[in-house]
């Protein structure tokens, strides 16, 4: 059965992790989507450690374009030009993340392009906008945490010195934020009957990430000094006497159920404790109040009381026990698939789970080029004109 977006073609011209894993979701519901490619290939193939004999696939690439078809241009050459205007035409949705203006240099401005396809969504991802005085600055995921108050987020409890979080939060939380708005100018789009430009940067992505509950002291206006900093706090990891495991005490009754876990009757009814306002008003002396009881039993005891006490609560996997960890293998979250250039990769499912359109990987991960021929034929091109653009270096093929 085809995903929910069967029947939608997506240009994909992104690199690195933010346009490439957004263009991926839309692969896996379904869509038809071209990777346009120098004829290098995308960076992120060599960014790091190859896994492949070819040199063309490191892991990062594997889990960001699963799914997708490979055309290899040379952008700057008339000709691949050309392709490029045939191919936007036929297609529904165009994502890009070059810096600002280099798609208008390239002709392919978003005015441009409505022009030759005016039901296009034209999707643009930058790392802080396209206005302001840090338009025009080169900009990674660690730029967004500095910048967003990420960073800040996750000082240390101690010297509050900032630090980064060790995964690329920006660049992905921005890939959700892409692929959502995609299917909203979709639909917009069946009301309207028209495209339109979609601008999407990351540190607005980051900004609206933090803000619910990190930025809750400077939501009132005018009270700023006077309302807790909700970071200024031990997290939520708690030692046991053989690990780690995480505790949650939110609710009346979680409190209650973790006094009872711990044999601590009396904390329950502790004046400090005992609202959900005096926990989190004494959030810093309960949760090390909490870390040293839970240095007093094994994780396997502290999860089966806690769980006879409903208390949220979950042992803290090192990376290598979540492919076996029971409830990932209970959902099937990770499954292998054979790539020809690597064997057997693992990949985690399409989160979203449709019961009457599902979405499923596609299919691996292309080699640089792998679909040239077939994508350049689908717009008219023959054989032997393929092999021209080849043999000219215009397209590049598998």
């Amino acid at each position: 059965m085809p995903g929910p977006l069967a029947g939608i073609r997506v240009l994909d011209l992104t690199s690195v992790v933010s346009g490439p894993l957004a263009t991926m979701f839309l692969a896996d519901q379904g869509a038809d989507v071209i990777k346009i490619e120098p004829l290098s290939g995308d960076i992120t193939r060599r960014s790091r450690q190859s896994i492949s004999a070819s040199g063309e696939f490191s892991a990062l690439f594997v889990s960001t374009n699963r799914g997708k078809r490979s055309l290899a241009l040379d952008l700057k050459r008339p000709e691949a030009a050309e392709i490029m205007r045939k191919l936007i035409i036929s297609c529904d949705v165009l994502v890009q993340n070059f810096r600002p203006g280099t798609m208008e240099r390239l002709g392919f401005g978003e005015p441009a392009l409505h022009e030759l396809n005016p039901r296009l969504i034209y999707v643009s991802i930058s790392g802080v906008g396209e206005s302001g005085p840090y338009a025009k600055k080169r900009v990674y995921d660690p730029i967004i945490q500095a910048l967003s108050g990420f960073a800040d987020l996750q000082a240390e409890p101690k010297t509050r010195r900032p630090q980064m979080i060790r995964t690329i939060v920006a660049d992905k939380t921005t890939a959700i934020f892409a692929a959502q708005a995609v299917t909203a100018g979709l639909f917009a789009r069946e009301r309207t009957g028209e495209g339109q430009h979609v601008r999407l940067a990351m540190l607005d992505t980051m900004i609206a990430y933090v803000w619910p509950e990190a930025m809750t002291q400077y939501t009132v206006v005018g009270r700023e000094a006077t309302t807790a900093d909700p970071t200024a706090r031990p997290d939520l990891i708690f030692e046991t006497a053989d690990g780690y495991i995480t505790v949650g005490t939110i609710s009346d009754s979680e409190w209650q159920g973790f006094c009872a876990a711990a044999g601590r009757s009396a904390l329950a009814e502790d004046p400090r404790f005992n609202t959900p306002g005096g926990r989190a008003e004494n959030a810093t002396e309960r949760i090390l109040l909490m870390a040293d009881i839970m240095k007093e039993r094994p994780t396997a005891q502290w999860l089966e009381r806690l769980d006879a006490n409903d208390v949220p609560s979950a042992p803290v996997l090192r990376r290598n026990d979540v492919i076996a960890n029971e409830q990932v293998v209970a959902r099937e979250l990770i499954v292998e698939l054979d790539h020809p250039d690597i064997g057997l990769v693992r990949q985690p499912k399409p989160a979203a789970r449709f019961d009457r359109t599902p979405a499923q990987i596609q299919g691996p991960a292309p080699r640089i080029g792998e679909h040239t021929a077939a994508i350049l034929a689908e717009i008219g091109l023959e054989a032997a004109e393929i092999e021209r653009l080849a043999a000219e270096q215009i397209v590049r093929l598998a």
